[in-house]
C-alpha cells in the first residue's frame, strides 16, 4: 500500500491493491476520525466502502473485521469501541455505518434518526449520503473509494475544516 499526502494536511490518499490493503487503509484513516465526525463514504457498487470500515471498525476498537457486513438492507450498523487514540481512556466510541441507497427521499432519511445518532462520541460513515443536501451539509468530510483496475483502488479522505459558530 502506498500513501501520498498532498500539500494539505487535511487530506489523505491511499493507493490499495486488494481487500487487505484496503482493510489496512482503513486502520490508517480512522487516526484522523476523531468523534464527533459524520463523513460521507463514496464509491460505486463494489468499490470497497464496507471493506475500508472494516479496518476503520478494527482501528477504533468497534469490531473485528469479520464482523463488519454492509448495512444496504438494514440501513444502520452500530460498533461500539474504545480507542484509546480517539477518546479518553474509557470513553466509548460510537461508530454509525449507514446506507443511504435506498433510502429515496427526505422524509424517508428524517425517519432514521440520524440526528439521534450526532453525539459528541459518534462517528458515522454514510454511503449514498451525497443524495442529501441536508447529509452534504452536515458532513465533516468525505472519503473517496475509485476503483482503478483490478482489485486497485485509490482511496481519499478529505476533511472541511472545523466548522466555527458565529
Amino acid at each position: 500500500m502506498s500513501e501520498a499526502i498532498p500539500m494539505d494536511d487535511k487530506v489523505r490518499v491511499f493507493t490499495t491493491h486488494s481487500a487487505e490493503e484496503t482493510i489496512e487503509a482503513g486502520r490508517e484513516l480512522a487516526k484522523f476520525l476523531d468523534p464527533p465526525k459524520v463523513v460521507l463514504l463514496r464509491g460505486d457498487l463494489g468499490a470497497g466502502k464496507t471493506t475500508l470500515v472494516k479496518g476503520i471498525a478494527a482501528a477504533l476498537g468497534a469490531a473485528e473485521p469479520d464482523e463488519v457486513t454492509s448495512p444496504t438492507f438494514t440501513l444502520i450498523h452500530e460498533y461500539a469501541g474504545r480507542s484509546v487514540e480517539h477518546a479518553k481512556l474509557g470513553e466509548t466510541i460510537l461508530l454509525y455505518h449507514l446506507d443511504l441507497y435506498r433510502i429515496e427521499n427526505q422524509r424517508q432519511l428524517d425517519t432514521l434518526g440520524m440526528e439521534e445518532l450526532m453525539t459528541p462520541q459518534s462517528v458515522l460513515l454514510i454511503e449514498w449520503g451525497e443524495k442529501f443536501p441536508s447529509v452534504v451539509e452536515r458532513s465533516d468530510g468525505e472519503i473517496v473509494i475509485e476503483t482503478l483496475h483490478g482489485d486497485e483502488r485509490r482511496i481519499a479522505l478529505a476533511l472541511h475544516p472545523p466548522k466555527t459558530s458565529g
